[in-house]
């Protein structure tokens, strides 16, 4: 069955959950950059016409605009449908959206690129894009949207635009360059034709190459309305998902519902390969409304009529698993000690001479980082139906493909066996980047033969995912006049977690696998973000593979934001050691990168900054997170002034102030949320989401007492943006990183006590 036509067998379907548009006949245009031999992700329904991967223009004048990146909450299916909007010079009114299944018409190349060391054993598609195109990799990551898909789109809004135009120039006996486009109308003089109108004869036309991409405002832009290529957005163009999260209409993985589907929750061993051995069937058959249990050897699921029977008939069984030694806070904490004092250390960046420079150093210090949970909001979800030798898949994930392949190898299938229908996400932070919850649904609903949907209880969740790497860093200075310092060096243990998940991801691998087959590796991309942006003479990053039995993934924020607290309180340190203001501390070593100074002036003034002195409460911090490139034009930059002090109830935040240079904005309303809402995930690390595994399992494991802010605790948040012409840089994780080290620093101002792990106050006072 037609993707399509399987959409609309569902009581909503998606077109309708983000606009309310019903389907209609229209013209799907393709990006022009990629081959015609890849299958679009869409196939037309009848009385539409397939041009390829991007959009269609129906009957009644709707645009809908498919969109191959997962909504989590970060605004992705506003983002890219404005590009297609503005350069195509449709209504927003009209304006619908679609989540595309995976397509090798619309891959991710950046992010491919970036993480080109997890899958670069492929010598036959060491090619990024190559790789990209032909594994259909289309992950949600690393803020690599706009990188990846800002100039399709907008080429597809542009050729859109052009083959309107060149229909009612046929029609109307004139040049379609002539032929004005807005708010989803053709004009020429008196004449005026509807997208709707004119989407049929527009399939004939052969569009242009290249497409004429826009060179000013579109005559319907609001006034702060911009081209795309030049400073500054619209700030007009309101969420399209907004309206059904507001009343409820919005699918999330949790909310499929299919005939005569059943319902499965599920009970994992604890960590460190355990095995089911025990359990009592007679007492789930007690729980009304119980239909079966399906048993693996590592899990057990009970099925049911609704998902609570389920939930109360795996904890009236009580699963007894049993196994090697499960995973300990006190040996994590052990391994990593030994590793920092005497693991051999692989050199990831050198700048200069450092090691000569820091044989004997004056300034040492020592910060830890905890493990972290994600705690979204929906845990993981998926329905699947089995049934004629196919597998039907409905599931929120930030790497579909995967969690596809994953799913099929599972039951036996071949891949083209497999349907995968995207859903939104209540919430990720990365967590769904995994796909075990996949290959569990696909297990059981092969083994019942009917739709189920699994959902995992907030402690399975917590269990079971790979958190935050947990780590050690020490940070080690030689000091130069007026105690700057001279020489620089990180040496950071921790396990190769990013070619650990690079493992699960791409081989497929068990979580053991995947540890055992990244043992000992350097992992660069683990310590991201740990060459800090200020002009050091000579600088060493060193990293120190610990292989622990604790499985770790990505978690938002990632690398960056555990390097960026080590390193922000590593200064702050320093400049309270020379007697100096961190401010114009971290000012003096700033020459090289202006972006970065300018941001951290910008936000001391905006902060009310009056030195961070003894009993001020005030802290400070920045970040420069590096895009997909690399490179210091794609470039984001943070710097943020918390206000705090320790409270009855622990860690009071009671401001934060931050200025954010993110290059060209696309759009205002999205990127303030972004922003805001990293700074206070940033606050949640900062604060809680860190549990201890004791025995192989989380404590705690709920939301309750994960130390989580909550309504009452939050801070005033006060955020200003810089004007730039640079490109745009995806502002999602700059909070999360800047905030603890920030608040970190405000306490010590506050209190006089130095705080270097997380979540803070941890260690004890």
């Amino acid at each position: 069955m037609a993707w399509r036509e399987r959409l609309t067998t569902l009581p909503v379907t998606r077109r309708q959950v983000f606009t309310g548009a019903a389907l209609g006949g229209g013209l799907v245009v393709a990006w022009r950059l990629w081959p015609r031999s890849y299958d679009p992700p869409l196939e037309p329904a009848p009385g539409e016409t397939g041009f390829g991967a991007w959009l269609t223009v129906a009957r009644d004048g709707v645009v809908t605009v498919a969109v191959p990146q997962l909504e989590m909450g970060q605004g992705v299916t506003t983002l890219l449908p404005q590009v297609v909007a503005m350069e195509m010079g449709a209504d927003w009114r009209q304006v619908a959206v679609i989540p595309a299944p995976p397509s090798g018409a619309q891959p991710n190349v950046p992010l491919a690129g970036k993480w080109k060391p997890l899958w670069a054993r492929l010598p036959a598609l060491a090619n990024a894009q190559r790789f990209a195109s032909e594994t259909r990799f289309i992950a949600t990551a690393d803020g690599t949207s706009l990188a990846a898909y800002e100039t399709p789109a907008r080429e597809a809004g542009a050729t859109a635009r052009a083959l309107m135009a060149m229909a009612a120039a046929d029609r109307w006996n004139v040049a379609w360059e002539e032929c004005d486009v807005a708010q989803g109308i053709v004009s020429h003089g008196n004449n005026r034709a509807t997208f709707g109108e004119l989407a049929e004869d527009a399939a004939g036309f052969d569009p242009p190459d290249p497409p004429p991409l826009r060179t000013e405002a579109p005559l319907d832009a609001p006034e702060d309305a911009v081209v795309l290529g030049e400073t500054g957005a619209s700030t007009r163009y309101p969420r399209l998902d907004l309206p059904a999260k507001v009343d409820g209409s919005f699918l999330f993985a949790g909310d499929v519902r299919l005939p005569g589907m059943v319902h499965a929750s599920i009970r994992h061993g604890p960590m460190g390969l355990p095995e089911l051995t025990g359990f009592d069937p007679a007492l789930a058959a007690r729980v009304p409304g119980v239909i079966t249990l399906v048993t693996s050897r590592r899990w057990i699921a009970a099925v049911a009529e609704s998902w609570w029977q389920a939930e109360q008939a795996l904890a009236a069984m009580r699963p007894r698993f049993s196994g090697p030694k499960a995973v300990d806070h006190g040996t994590i904490g052990e391994r990593l000690d030994a590793g920092l004092a005497t693991g051999e250390a692989h050199r990831i960046t050198t700048r200069g001479e450092p090691d000569a420079a820091l044989a004997d150093p004056e300034f040492v210090r020592r910060y830890d980082i905890g493990p972290a949970v994600h705690n979204a909001i929906e845990t993981a979800s998926a329905t699947a139906h089995f049934a004629d030798g196919k597998l039907e898949l409905w599931i929120a994930s930030q790497a579909p493909e995967a969690a596809r392949r994953a799913a099929a190898k599972a039951i036996g299938l071949s891949d083209g066996d497999v349907v995968l229908y995207p859903m939104g996400a209540g919430g990720s932070f990365d967590a769904r980047l995994e796909r075990q919850h996949a290959i569990e649904a696909a297990q059981i609903a092969y083994e019942i033969g009917r739709p189920v949907q699994l959902t995992w209880p907030r402690r399975e969740e917590a269990k079971t995912l790979p958190p935050r790497t947990p780590l050690a860093i020490r940070l080690t200075a030689a000091l130069a006049e007026e105690g700057l310092p001279a020489a620089w060096r990180a040496r950071v243990a921790c396990p190769a977690t990013v070619r650990e998940f690079g493992n699960r991801l791409f081989d497929n691998s068990t979580p053991e696998a995947a540890i055992r087959e990244a043992a000992g590796e350097a992992d660069p991309l683990a310590l991201e973000g740990a060459m800090s942006p200020y002009t050091i003479p000579a600088v060493a990053i060193d990293h120190v593979p610990v292989t622990l039995d604790l499985p770790t993934g990505r978690l938002r924020g990632n690398a960056p934001a555990y390097t960026a607290f080590a390193n922000e309180c590593f200064v702050d340190e320093l400049a309270r050691a020379a007697g100096r203001d961190p401010f114009l501390y971290r000012m003096a070593m700033l020459g090289a990168d202006g972006r970065m100074a300018d941001v951290l002036r910008r936000a001391t003034r905006f902060g009310g900054w009056d030195g961070g002195g003894e009993g001020s409460g005030q802290g400070l911090a920045m970040v420069r997170m590096e895009g997909p490139g690399g490179e210091s034009e794609d470039a984001g930059f943070i710097a943020c002034v918390a206000q705090a002090r320790l409270g009855a109830g622990g860690v009071q935040v009671e401001r934060l102030t931050a200025v954010v240079d993110i290059g060209r904005i696309v759009n205002r309303d999205l990127a303030r949320q972004q922003i805001e809402g990293g700074l206070i995930f940033g606050l949640s690390l900062a604060t809680g989401s860190s549990p201890e595994w004791v025995a192989g399992r989380p404590e705690p494991a709920s939301l309750r007492d994960m130390g989580l802010p909550t309504l009452a605790s939050m801070p005033e948040i006060a955020l200003d943006f810089v004007e730039s012409e640079a490109a745009p840089f995806d502002p999602g994780e700059l909070g999360v990183a800047v905030a603890p080290p920030a608040i970190a620093n405000a306490l010590f101002a506050a209190t006089g006590l130095r705080f270097r792990r997380l979540p803070l106050l941890s260690e004890g006072l």
